[in-house]
């Protein structure tokens, strides 16, 4: 997978204030505040800030957490998993593979078959519905 790279100047040119605090700077919404929270369209999620396809409506399910939350991502090579020890707590952050987006992090208290909880930030995400994401 071809790298997006961009100067912090470049990134701040496309992205919107609240898509740069979260992409770039690794912030995070409030909690039941994202767009993609309750949404059940059917399609496929991408970076927003590259476009690189991450996950697919298919494996949306509503966790209760307040964010967006998929038992899988769409293909394992389009995102990076990294332990994050911010916050005085470990978890694994989810990063988009192709720009380093901040997406959000995954835990292991999600439903079958993967057992996986990626919650990611709506601000993080664009939606498609012409894509199918299966």
């Amino acid at each position: 997978m071809d790298k997006i790279i961009k100067s912090e100047e470049e990134w701040k040119s496309k992205l919107d204030p609240e898509q740069f605090r979260i992409l770039r700077k690794k912030g995070t919404e409030f909690a039941f505040s994202g767009k993609y929270d309750k949404f059940k369209g059917v399609g496929l999620y991408s970076c927003a800030g590259c476009n690189n396809s991450l996950f697919s409506s298919v494996t949306k399910y509503d966790s209760g957490s307040g964010w967006p939350s998929f038992f899988d991502v769409f293909n394992p090579e389009s995102v990076l998993l990294i332990t994050d020890n911010s916050h005085f707590m470990t978890r694994i952050e989810v990063t988009c593979a192709k720009c380093e987006g901040h997406l959000g992090h995954v835990f292991d208290d999600g439903p079958n078959p993967t057992g996986l909880r990626y919650c990611i930030n709506s601000v993080s995400l664009s939606f498609d519905e012409n894509q199918s994401g299966k």
